[in-house]
């Protein structure tokens, strides 16, 4: 019997779904708190935040169980790849494209991540191409084009490559590491940049006594924005795949709405309300173009890994009594049960029929909390 896919991993998926979604939109919110740290060190306050977030992580990991996993070569240098473009350079890149540029233009490039991902993820479904169009159409009118020069465009480009490299370079390590330690460790290696930076870039004036409202803005860029954000991006990811989760970047534009709505920062105009429609229209089509038949069942697809084979459950146990091949057999798999012809002798013929009990239908496979899809123990603990 054939279990529909939506039968097998409901709680997979939602769960998936709303992790990405507040991941991106507690992104949004970085905008609107930065104003708040705007006159702190830069960099010195980058490290500080990094820092902040790797103890948070790491004492989660303790609580959690998980310990230190030896990495291989290459799996250390995905890692630091991974802090030095998604945290570190991508940092920089904002902050150099906002001095030329102002917050617009690159907020309207990092707006096109969700096509990106869409394209650089694999084979994505032309409706799952048209939803990251209409994902990238409503960010860039909620963020307004804006006005820029050469060297805004280029920092938000690079800006916008090392938002890809956080999301592409962290799915080879997330099965080993799990989202917990990946997002400890590269928070970890971002410290050391930005201290090297600062001190090439500000000198000894990169640290200073944050003020009270500037050890809030600090405070919640490391516990919600870093922490908490990169946890649910990490965990989502593996779920939803790079296509289906680029499709909440476009929350970013929203969050930063809701943020600047709720600081006071000013009320949301109408290209704002009109583009956060357009952002959710784009992710509606995207997730019911996920969730068709079609693509759940497609070959090689991870919904159609999880559906049990459609063996006849008598068959099965036919062929695990018939006495022509070993139950172990691989002829026996394939091998139709043999009938044999009726027996007048009364020694050869059997008293009784044996009756063959029924096999129970095979669920769906469970990976167990050890296993490295689920990111070492870290799952018996969620």
């Amino acid at each position: 019997m054939n279990t529909n896919v939506s039968t097998i991993t409901p709680r997979v998926e939602i769960r998936g779904l709303s992790q990405a979604a507040g991941a991106m939109f507690l992104v949004g919110t970085l905008a609107g708190v930065s104003g708040v740290i705007g006159d702190y060190p830069v960099y010195g306050g980058q490290a500080l935040r990094y820092l902040l977030a790797a103890a948070t992580l790491f004492a989660v990991a303790r609580i959690a169980g998980l310990g230190f996993v030896r990495l291989t070569p290459r799996e250390t240098a995905l890692l630091v790849a991974l802090s030095l473009t998604g945290l570190v350079i991508f940092n920089v890149a904002v902050i150099e494209a906002t001095r030329h540029s102002g917050p617009a233009l690159v907020g309207t490039v990092l707006g096109t991540v969700p096509l990106a991902l869409a394209l650089l993820g694999g084979r994505p479904t032309p409706r799952i191409v048209g939803a990251a169009t209409v994902v990238v159409a409503g960010a860039t009118l909620a963020t307004g084009l804006g006005s820029g020069d050469l060297p805004g465009l280029l920092w938000s480009l690079v800006a916008l490559v090392c938002e890809i490299c956080f999301s592409l370079l962290a799915i080879p390590l997330l099965p080993k590491l799990g989202a917990v330690r990946v997002s400890a460790y590269s928070a970890a290696l971002a410290v050391p940049l930005l201290v090297v930076i600062g001190l090439l870039v500000d000198g000894t004036a990169m640290l200073r006594v944050p003020s009270s409202s500037e050890a809030l803005g600090l405070a919640y860029q490391s516990v919600i924005v870093t922490t908490v954000a990169f946890f649910l991006w990490y965990d989502a990811l593996p779920r939803l795949g790079t296509e289906t989760a680029g499709l909440f970047a476009g929350l970013i534009p929203v969050g930063a709405i809701v943020t600047g709505l709720i600081l006071g920062l000013g009320a949301p105009s109408v290209p704002d309300l009109a583009g956060a429609a357009l952002v959710v229209t784009g992710i509606v089509i995207g997730l019911s173009a996920a969730a068709s038949p079609s693509a759940a069942t497609a070959t090689g697809s991870p919904a159609a890994g999880a559906r049990p084979p459609a063996t006849p459950v008598n068959s099965r146990a036919a062929e695990a009594c018939s006495p022509t091949a070993p139950a172990s057999s691989p002829a026996a798999a394939t091998r139709p049960p043999t009938v044999r012809a009726a027996s007048h002798s009364p020694a050869a013929r059997p008293a009784t029929t044996p009756t063959v009990a029924p096999v129970p239908e095979a669920g769906p496979p469970v990976n167990p909390a050890s296993s490295p899809v689920n990111g070492g123990t870290f799952r018996r603990h969620s």
